[in-house]
Formats: structure tokens, sequence, C-alpha cells
């Protein structure tokens, strides 16, 4: 598969810009590949927040030409045994840790171990494997290395249980999977599922007890103040407060439960 021409690679992290440690990793990026388009993804996910960056990269590749290398350095597992790890994927390379940070994109990928001495700096850091081993095997994939050079393959990539939604009982269940800087509830319920649902009412969305109406256009169509739904621009149901945040209102946040279903028709 070939690279994206010019190169490009993405930086997902949690390291925020307050320390040097994004600057570094471009750094050693623009070292091996001099020739590389660098575009912050995201660097203010929470510390350790392995299963926000999965979804912030999943939301986000299909917008990327292919060939595009995505290092995403979310990693509270460095210095352990846990694996460095490549992937071709939906025809992207992916490099970070195996730590479950590329769940949405395991499925039919090729992985591989990021073993080869070649490929990383010579001396590497138990606590900065981002800039020691991540952004060299990066870099080299983006000059134009084939992966398999990087390591042997791994069958088995760690996988996060990120839920997904299931009908019962007339309902689509699912749970809130994230909450953005807007305070408003990524919900696992997919927009494509709601056909699914029987009856011809209007749709009903609860999440923790909380019932809301059904699902808005836009956000400036939600009534102020007050909860509404609306599907996202990643194809989820998510429920939000005009000019204000849902999470806070609500008081609710990641893993509370969520149902849509339809209202009973009147008569």
């Amino acid at each position: 598969m070939a690279i994206a021409d010019p190169p490009l690679v993405t930086l997902t992290t949690d390291f925020g810009l307050r320390d040097p440690f994004v600057g570094v990793m471009k750094g050693v990026l623009l070292s091996i590949c001099p020739s590389a388009r660098l575009v912050d993804l995201t660097h203010d996910l929470a510390p350790g927040d392995i299963r926000g960056a999965a979804l912030a990269l999943e939301a986000a590749l299909p917008f990327f030409p292919e060939g595009t290398v995505h290092l995403v350095v979310v990693d509270p597992g460095v210095g352990t045994a846990r694996r460095p790890l490549a992937l071709r994927a939906r025809r992207h390379y992916l490099v970070g840790p195996d730590n479950g940070v590329f769940t949405p994109f395991v499925e039919g990928a090729a992985a591989v171990a990021l073993t080869a001495p070649e490929y990383r700096r010579a001396q590497v850091s138990r606590t900065f494997h981002g800039r020691d081993v991540f952004a060299p095997a990066a870099a080299y994939l983006a000059a134009g290395v084939p992966l398999e050079r990087l390591g042997p393959p791994v069958p088995d990539p760690v996988r996060l249980p990120i839920p997904g939604s299931r009908l019962e009982a007339g309902a689509l269940v699912g749970e809130v999977l994230d909450v953005d800087r807007f305070g408003n509830l990524l919900t696992s319920i997919e927009a494509t599922r709601l056909g699914e649902l029987p009856g011809s009412g209007p749709l009903r969305v609860e999440v923790a007890g909380h019932t809301i109406g059904g699902l808005v256009e836009a956000f400036a169509a939600g009534a102020a103040e007050a909860a509404a739904a609306i599907v996202g621009s990643t194809g989820r149901v998510e429920i939000f407060v005009r000019d204000g945040s849902a999470a806070r209102r609500l008081g609710v946040g990641r893993g509370a439960p969520v149902r849509v279903r339809r209202a009973p028709e009147p008569g």
C-alpha cells in the first residue's frame, strides 16, 4: 500500500501542550522523514484515556487520505510488558501501544510488534516510548519502509470492550460512550439502527432516568437550557443542551444507560 504523497502523519496524545513532549516527537519525525506533513488530531485527551483515543481516531480516520500514518500515544503502560505496535488497516497505518487504542481497526488488520532495533532510537527510555519507539516507527513508515520490516506479526492485538447497541423490548439500548468539551453526551446508539424500532410514534430518548424528546435537526433547534437529542457527526445519537452542558445538567457521564424507543401512538 502506498504512503500518502507527500507523507502525512497525524498525532493523537494525552500530553497536552504545556510540556515539550509533542514538540519532541515532531522533531524525531522530521529528523527521519523531513518531507512529512504533521497534523495534530488532539493532545487534550484525559490522561490515560485509551477509549477516548480510540473513539477520536475512529471518528477522524475516514477523512484522511489513504496511506496516512496515525501516531497515537496514550500509554499508561509505558515501560511495562505491553507491546509496541504498528498496524495496516483500512488502507492506513497506525502506530502506538498495544493497549486497546486500536480496537476499532483490529478486525482484518495486519499488525506487527515494533522490535527491529534499526527502526527505533538507540537509547530507549522506559518513560517516553512516544519519542524513542513510536515516533521513529511512524516516521520510517511515512518514509516508505514496509510495515513487515518493523517486527514480527502480532495475531492478537488487545481489544477494548467498546459498547454498541442492542434491540431489547422494543427499544435500542446502549450507553454514553464519551463526553465532549461542550458537555454533549456521545452515545453508542447508531443512527443507522433507528429504523429497527417498532411502531411509528415519535422517538423518545432516555438517559439515566431522564426522558428527552425526539431528535432535532440542529443544535440551535433545541429548547434553551433543555436537553435534546441529535444525530451527531459520527453517526451516533448525541444528547446536548443548547448553550450549556448536558453532562452537568443531567448529572451523567460515561457508562450512563441510554434507551431510544418510539412513543405509543395516540388512540
